[in-house]
């Protein structure tokens, strides 16, 4: 399957330029980016040995414009990962999974030791005038006020703990967005699931009021109907964001699962935040949030917690969920940036991560990461370890 979509994206990185002028460079109908990254980190758990990996992650961005109204999308990312960790069972399937109606994933190297992995994780056509866009294949529907926990995100839910994918997960959906006026539209989404009874639908509403964006969500994702709102503005200077999402479940379990799984309940997800910078030479930032999940996720472990699929029902697995970070410039080429969440279950996680600019084009980045927990029944603290991550990046 990915040998297939990875041919059809390069039979259209085609270079197919508008007529030559004399004396003008002629415009271009297409554009081709990416990055090549290397990062090395290691796991150094409490209670087990350690874990090293290191990964080359090589990306391909391309666009083909029509005209000026019509656009294809694609995106390719090859991933070679090598060490200990490619050695734990299962953790190749981790690697390779996809979670869109279309696989367009495919492992192309494993064996113990080492794991190398393609997916196409954006792959799309759109069509937009000035009042309407149609947009069909696999690309990020964001729906988020907030940019670090988001109730309203149904299609798109990630991690705070990731930061190596910074593109993010797409989703394989139809969306159709009209246009109504100044900062206001309606968007409607659907997104098929290879279980029938797992498909998506909404519609969202966003508007402007006296400066503030707001925003209203309703429809259905996976096995549940949803409701929801959004919010974002300044007080006093500072960013303010809200969310909230309530989901109504139509089963009493997920449909495909077992029937002895986990009984489905009506569930209130919200966050708010707060952030605010300094106008100072160092560029000194604070940001808080807050999170509220009121029916929580079976968990067992903090490494399930770490590798279950994303919703915004498992943004946390704790009712409330608290985070403050703050961040300033070491020099002008780097930036230092402290953060911390801490759970309602008395587990917390700390990190420190210093972005350094080798060049226009050349990044280095470290990151230190701690789970821990101060009771010992915190589920963090079942599991307390540290992990170190060094991560050098060419982009182009």
């Amino acid at each position: 399957m990915i040998r297939s979509a990875a041919a059809l994206s390069l039979f259209f990185i085609l270079p197919v330029f508008a007529s030559n002028i004399p004396g003008l460079e002629p415009e271009k109908s297409w554009d081709l980016d990416g990055y090549v990254k290397y990062m090395a980190n290691v796991t150094l758990p409490d209670d087990n040995k350690n874990v090293t990996e290191h990964q080359v992650h090589q990306r391909f961005n391309y666009e083909y414009r029509f005209d000026d109204h019509f656009r294809f999308n694609t995106s390719l990312r090859n991933r070679l990962i090598l060490g200990e960790s490619a050695e734990i069972p299962g953790y190749a399937d981790l690697v390779d999974t996809d979670t869109g109606y279309v696989d367009l994933s495919s492992n192309w190297l494993d064996k113990s030791g080492a794991i190398g992995n393609s997916q196409i994780d954006r792959f799309s056509v759109n069509w937009s005038n000035e009042q309407w866009q149609v947009r069909a294949g696999r690309f990020r529907i964001n729906w988020a006020m907030a940019t670090l926990w988001n109730a309203n995100d149904l299609f798109n839910s990630y991690s705070i703990y990731d930061f190596d994918y910074e593109e993010r997960a797409g989703t394989d959906a139809l969306m159709v967005s009209h246009t109504l006026g100044y900062a206001s539209n309606i968007d409607v989404v659907y997104a098929p699931n290879s279980n029938s009874d797992l498909d998506s639908y909404s519609a969202r509403y966003l508007f402007n009021h006296n400066l503030w964006d707001m925003q209203l969500l309703m429809g259905k994702s996976l096995s549940d109907r949803v409701i929801g709102a959004g919010f974002a503005g300044d007080i006093a200077g500072a960013g303010t964001r809200g969310e909230v999402t309530f989901f109504d479940p139509i089963w009493a379990t997920i449909p495909g699962q077992s029937e002895n799984s986990q009984l489905q309940a009506k569930t209130v997800v919200a966050s708010l935040e707060t952030d605010y910078s300094f106008n100072t030479v160092d560029n000194w930032a604070l940001r808080a949030s807050i999170l509220y999940i009121s029916e929580l996720q079976d968990i067992d472990s903090g490494l399930h917690y770490l590798n279950m699929p994303l919703s915004p029902k498992t943004l946390s697995f704790a009712h409330w969920t608290y985070y403050a970070d703050v961040g300033f410039d070491l020099s002008p080429l780097s930036r230092l940036t402290f953060a911390a969440s801490y759970y309602q279950d008395g587990s917390y996680f700390v990190s420190t991560t210093n972005t350094y600019s080798l060049a226009n084009n050349w990044e280095l980045l470290a990151v230190l990461q701690h789970f821990d927990g101060l009771e010992s029944e915190s589920l963090f603290k079942k599991s307390t370890a540290t992990q170190v991550f060094g991560r050098i990046k060419w982009s182009f």
